[in-house]
């Protein structure tokens, strides 16, 4: 008869099953510090916040043709990081007329201010628009941290039978929980509605109460408190952005030749835009030679 296995002999084993499950299993996730930049990504697939240490913006003395726009956003996104009541911000308008450029200009300005008063500075996390669905989630992890966040999605729309634009109401507004004291929400996008013609047509013909259905759809857009408009400019405020871009970073090319270049420019691709002034700069900064540093 074989004696029977000594206790010993039985932790052993467990250690070796307990040490294969370890190996099995996938790593965990890093976690998400919010007190690593002023700037970040989310990435919904890990749950993490990428830190980004240098972001891609415009000082906001330069922004031309939207001053009213950044006034008012500049105002709520202060009246926010003060602790007061702010509204959520929808800007929508034509392709390259500013809208990003504004909200990364009015965040630095921002917290330039908050420094002054020596009050914590705004985070910016930006939400890619196919992570909408993830909203919810990334609403948890900044609703624990201390620090005011300015939830950004660029290019915000919806195509087709895509539904998420549900969770997105229900977090702006609607839900139980609604949204967290310390997020505002901003997003950029073409259309003032968010949503196709043909989702709101399809879901016309197919509804019972066919005006319900519009009303349905239409009603995302009446979640965010500020509605700001984003046009082409007309021609003096497009020279004018043009040469408030040269005097800031130092190009000597003659104001009236750059008037001249910058018309043909703008000819060519078919409109006058921020988008368009800054990319006719990046042309006439490298013929110069000149770095433009932002």
């Amino acid at each position: 008869m074989t004696d029977s296995p000594s206790i010993s002999d039985l932790y052993s084993v467990l250690e070796r099953i307990a040490s294969a499950l370890e190996r099995q299993s996938p790593p965990p996730l890093p976690t998400t510090d919010l007190s690593l930049a002023d700037a970040f990504v989310w990435h919904a697939a890990d749950g993490t916040a990428e830190p980004i240490y240098r972001v891609n913006k415009v000082d906001i003395a330069l922004l031309r043709g939207v001053e009213r726009q950044r006034e008012t956003l500049y105002d709520n996104t202060l009246r926010f990081a003060r602790g007061f009541p702010a509204n959520n911000a929808l800007l929508w308008g034509a392709r390259g007329t500013g809208k990003s450029s504004l909200l990364k200009a009015v965040h630095a300005a921002v917290n330039e201010t908050l420094d002054k008063e020596s009050r914590s500075r705004v985070a910016l996390v930006e939400i890619h628009r196919e992570d909408i669905p993830s909203l919810p989630r990334l609403l948890k992890i900044l609703a624990v941290s201390n620090r005011p966040c300015l939830l950004f999605c660029d290019d915000l729309s919806f195509d087709g039978n895509d539904d998420s634009y549900k969770s997105l109401k229900a977090v702006l507004e609607g839900g139980i929980e609604g949204r967290p004291e310390n997020v505002l929400f901003y997003a950029t996008s073409n259309r003032r509605h968010l949503l196709a013609r043909d989702m709101v047509e399809n879901e016309q013909s197919t509804a019972i109460h066919a005006s319900e259905a519009v009303e349905e759809k239409v009603s995302l857009s009446d979640r965010f408190g500020l509605w700001l408009g984003f046009h082409n400019l007309d021609q003096t405020t497009y020279f004018d952005i043009i040469l408030g871009y040269a005097k800031a970073y130092g190009l000597e090319t003659d104001p009236e030749q750059l008037k001249r270049e910058a018309k043909e420019w703008c000819v060519t691709r078919g409109s006058r835009s921020g988008r368009v002034a800054w990319q006719f700069i990046q042309e006439i900064a490298g013929r110069e030679g000149k770095r433009l540093e932002g």
